[in-house]
C-alpha cells in the first residue's frame, strides 16, 4: 500500500468519524449514501427491464434500409435521427457559442440587460418539450408552410437545446483563468484573437461537455418531433420531407400497440446509441482536457 493511498484511507476515516459524532451531519451523511444508492438502483431495473424485454426480438430484418408492416424497420430511424442531430447541431453551435462569447468577453457586466438575458436563457431551459413543439409546428409547419419536416424538426431542437449550450459555455468561459487573457493581450494578440487562440481551446471540455448534454436532449425527443418532423416511417428524400426519428419511432410502435416487442428492442437499440455517445464523448473530453491516462 502506497503512502499516497493511506493518507487517502486515514483521511476517509475521520471524515466518516467527524459525521457520526453530530447527529446532523450523520442524518446528511446517510441520505446523500441512500439518494445515491436509489438513484442507481432504479437505473439498474428500467436497463435490466428493457435488456430482458428487447434483445431477444433484435433481428436482421429491424436493420433494412425500408420500413414495412412485416420487417417494422427501426434503419429509416436511425438515418433520420443522425440528420436531424447533425442539422441541429449546425445551427445551434454556433448561435449558442458566439451568444455565450459576447456573454462573458464582451457584455458590460454591470448591465441590468445582461441580467434579463440570462434569466430569460435558464427560463428557456424550462420550458417543457411539448410547448417547443407547438411553437415550431405553428412557426415553421403552418406560418412557413413547410408541412412536416426534418428542417422544420432541427430548428425547433435548435431552439430546445440553445439553453443549455449557452449557459455551459458560458461557465465553461468564465473558467479560463484571467491572466490567460492578460498574457495574450501582453503579447500583443487582439482581442478576437485571443479568443480563438487562447479562450476558446482552454474551455474546450467544458463546451463539448454542453454539446453532449445537447446530443442527448436531441436523440432522445419525442413530443417536439412529432408536431415538426412528423411520424413518417421513411428516409425522405430532402431536409423538406417528414420522417420519424428513433424515439418517435419507438413511441409510434408503442401507441399502435402492435409491434409490443419490436418497440422494446428499439428502446434497446436507442439506449446502446446514447451510452456509445456519452461514452465517445468522455473519451474525447478526456483526450482534449490532457487527463487520459497515459
Amino acid at each position: 500500500m502506497t503512502s499516497e493511498t493511506s493518507v487517502n484511507l486515514i483521511n476517509s476515516d475521520q471524515s466518516e468519524n467527524r459525521f457520526k459524532n453530530k447527529t446532523g451531519s450523520l442524518i446528511l451523511y446517510i441520505l446523500i449514501h441512500l439518494s445515491s444508492f436509489v438513484t442507481i438502483l432504479i437505473l439498474g431495473i428500467l436497463l435490466f427491464f428493457m435488456l430482458i424485454r428487447g434483445i431477444p426480438y433484435i433481428s436482421p430484418k429491424l436493420f433494412e434500409f425500408n420500413y414495412t408492416k412485416e420487417n417494422v424497420s427501426m434503419m429509416p430511424a436511425i438515418i433520420n435521427t443522425l440528420i436531424i442531430t447533425i442539422i441541429t447541431l449546425v445551427i445551434a453551435i454556433p448561435v449558442g457559442v458566439g451568444a455565450a462569447i459576447y456573454l462573458v468577453e464582451y457584455a458590460n457586466q454591470e448591465n441590468k440587460f445582461l441580467g434579463f438575458i440570462r434569466l430569460t436563457t435558464e427560463t428557456l431551459s424550462g420550458i417543457p418539450s411539448i410547448i417547443y413543439g407547438l411553437f415550431g409546428f405553428l412557426m415553421f409547419a403552418i406560418s412557413f408552410h413547410w408541412g412536416y419536416s426534418l428542417l422544420g424538426g432541427a430548428l425547433t431542437l435548435a431552439i430546445m437545446i440553445l439553453p443549455v449550450i449557452i449557459r455551459t459555455t458560458e461557465e465553461a468561459l468564465k473558467s479560463v483563468p484571467d491572466t490567460y487573457r492578460e498574457a495574450s493581450f501582453g503579447l500583443g494578440a487582439g482581442k478576437l484573437r485571443t479568443i480563438f487562440s487562447v479562450i476558446l481551446p482552454t474551455a474546450l471540455p467544458g463546451i463539448l461537455s454542453g454539446i453532449i448534454l445537447s446530443i442527448g436532449r436531441i436523440v432522445g425527443e419525442t413530443a417536439a418531433l412529432i408536431y415538426t418532423s412528423g411520424t413518417t416511417a421513411k428516409v425522405p428524400s430532402s431536409i423538406m420531407g417528414s420522417g420519424r426519428t428513433l424515439a418517435v419511432h419507438m413511441y409510434t410502435l408503442l401507441s399502435e400497440g402492435l409491434y409490443m416487442d419490436q418497440a422494446y428492442a428499439t428502446g434497446v437499440v436507442l439506449i446502446i446509441i446514447v451510452l456509445l455517445i456519452n461514452l465517445s464523448s468522455e473519451f474525447i473530453v478526456k483526450i482534449l482536457s490532457g487527463t487520459q491516462d497515459e
